[in-house]
């Protein structure tokens, strides 16, 4: 990746605590999760896929056999653990901010990137996707802006806001490493 050396050894200079990427579910959070990871050679968390890999069953079956509140407490224990790791990449699940302790946890012990993909974008991915529990409905397009519509003023108070463009993936990667430094060196000399 064309990523500036001065930017990445700027951001690992100064990075302290995870980096935990929060948004919809489709935005893109594994992906870029892992491509963040890559190119700043840090170790990436799938805070889902941790969960599932602890209960030895995915995320739509919790969700069957338990219910979303016992997943919701998995996840907030499951990020509890992700941030006591120190500098990585946390991706996060699309709702884990709909506990209000684990967007405390999250601002508190991350820096929190919102990866804000626009409603066609969201749709285009997830509109057929069965892993996705909470679009197990007679209506997943109406579902997936309500869920929008209730989890934007928690995904607005992350530090960087990133809204998710158009253009090439390799933009988009620079542009987020970019808005990292800057975020994290304001105010040096």
């Amino acid at each position: 990746m064309a990523v500036e050396e001065n930017l990445k050894s700027g951001i690992l200079s100064s990075l302290t605590k995870p980096v935990a990427l929060v948004g919809m579910m489709g935005a893109g959070k594994s992906h870029v999760g892992r491509e963040l990871a890559e190119i700043l050679g840090l170790k990436i968390y799938d805070s889902d896929k941790v969960i599932e890999d602890k209960a030895g069953q995915s995320v739509a079956d919790i969700f069957k056999n338990f219910g979303e509140k016992k997943f919701r407490g998995a996840e907030h224990n499951t990020i509890i653990e992700l941030l006591q790791r120190g500098p990585c990449i946390i991706a996060t699940g699309g709702g884990a901010l709909i506990n209000p302790k684990t967007l405390e946890v999250l601002k508190k012990g991350s820096i929190m990137i919102w990866l804000d993909a626009d409603f066609e974008t969201l749709w285009e991915r997830v509109q057929k996707s069965q892993t996705r529990p909470l679009l197990q409905t007679d209506n997943p397009e109406k579902k997936l802006k309500s869920l929008m519509q209730d989890r934007h003023p928690l995904y607005a108070q992350s530090h960087i806001h990133f809204k998710m463009n158009a253009g090439s993936q390799q933009q988009a990667h620079e542009a987020l490493i970019k808005a990292l430094y800057e975020y994290l060196n304001i105010g040096k000399v």
